[in-house]
């Protein structure tokens, strides 16, 4: 009994692989339909991504240069300021008594100039006439020193007037003004380690981007080499934290002086005109810079698979008609294609579509596809009975 049942298995099995062997071997075999692109040795951008800061173009702290109390806030936090305008007033009272105070001493040292003169010149016209030597020597120090307390009291005045000037906090900048970190009746002293409120100048702004010492190397070699062509200028694009792209082109200010020793970085900065004030400083971006043009083929990313060693492979049709895979080595992107140097030829038919289930020495029948902004393969004769 159990001999027989054995037998059935194995009869059953038997007849099951002979069935899937049969399958196989049945299956279709014929070659199947891709989309293809030519593959065009062509000028394409070499445009590198690098994340970047917001700086203010002026950002000053706003402090006092005397002390008292602060009688008066005189501007609207957020509004626009132009240089001079006026923020705090501080309590005047003892500059203004000082500068009183220094205006009478000037006009002491003016009455008193014209009478040692006067000794001086008498003095001089008598001499060895009833004054001695000694006499006139007396009456030239005294006039000396009336000039000298003339210029100092002259000195005084006026930084007595400076200091009651400062009494006035005015902006030395353009810009928008924070909220004030004093109230009226404070008191503040000169030259103290807290600002009394923060003016920003954010039109233009300034960006840094940070970019790895290695790629400009690389690029610098590339220039050399000849195979990249650079721009006369280079400019950046942003783009913002919420993904949106910023209308506005900036302007190189400095390629950096340093790399970081603890990022291997330098700081690329540039200007951005920002009339909106839509870029705030100390916002996170990513700039985007075209640095020139090269010679290079465009490789659609949905056409290209990644091999775990970091090479692209590829499916092109081979001159037998089968698929043929091909490896490369990309350098960077470009909008939603590969930018790549070598490993292709003028002319090659690049398989872009039907790669699911495609295998290397599989025959297919090429069939001629574009692919449009948002990365969808069209065949170009559909396309045409459309239009």
């Amino acid at each position: 009994m159990q001999v027989s049942v054995w037998k059935t298995i194995g009869a059953v099995l038997a007849l099951t692989g002979s069935a899937t062997m049969a399958m196989a071997q049945g299956a279709p075999s014929g070659p199947i339909e891709v989309g293809v692109i030519e593959a065009t040795l062509q000028e394409v951008p070499r445009v590198v991504t690098q994340p970047g800061r917001a700086v203010a173009f002026q950002d000053v702290e706003v402090r006092p240069r005397v002390g008292g109390a602060v009688e008066e806030i005189l501007y609207t936090p957020g509004q626009v300021l132009s240089v001079g305008d006026p923020l705090f007033r501080i309590d005047d009272s003892s500059y203004v008594a000082a500068v009183a105070t220094a205006r009478a001493n000037l006009a002491t040292a003016e009455a008193n100039l014209p009478v040692a003169q006067a000794a001086y010149d008498r003095a001089e016209q008598l001499s060895g006439q009833g004054y001695t030597e000694a006499e006139v020597e007396a009456a030239r120090a005294t006039l000396a020193e009336a000039k000298a307390t003339l210029q100092s009291a002259t000195a005084a005045l006026k930084y007595a007037q400076t200091e009651l000037s400062w009494t006035t906090l005015k902006s030395p900048i353009e810009g928008r003004a924070d909220v004030a970190t004093v109230s009226v009746g404070d008191l503040v002293t000169a030259g103290q380690t807290d600002e009394l409120t923060t003016i920003v100048r954010s039109d233009p702004i300034y960006v840094d981007m940070m970019e790895a010492s290695a790629r400009i190397l690389s690029v610098r070699k590339s220039i050399v080499e000849g195979t990249l062509q650079q721009n006369d200028v280079l400019q950046a694009t942003l783009m913002l934290e919420n993904g949106d792209v910023y209308r506005g082109t900036g302007e190189l200010v400095t390629p950096g002086n340093s790399v970081s020793t603890t990022t291997g970085t330098v700081t690329i900065r540039f200007k951005f005109d920002n009339p909106h004030h839509v870029i705030i400083p100390g916002m996170f971006v990513r700039g985007e810079i075209t640095l020139g043009t090269m010679q290079a083929y465009l490789v659609p990313q949905r056409a290209a698979s990644r091999e775990i060693s970091g090479q692209l492979t590829v499916f092109i049709v081979g001159e037998d008609g089968t698929a043929k895979k091909v490896t490369l080595t990309d350098d960077g992107s470009y909008r939603n294609s590969w930018i790549v140097h070598e490993g292709l030829s003028e002319g090659d038919k690049l398989i872009v579509d039907g790669l699911s289930s495609l295998r290397a020495g599989q025959a297919v029948t090429p069939i001629a596809a574009t692919i449009d902004e948002d990365g969808i393969v069209r065949d170009i004769a559909s396309s045409d009975k459309e239009n």
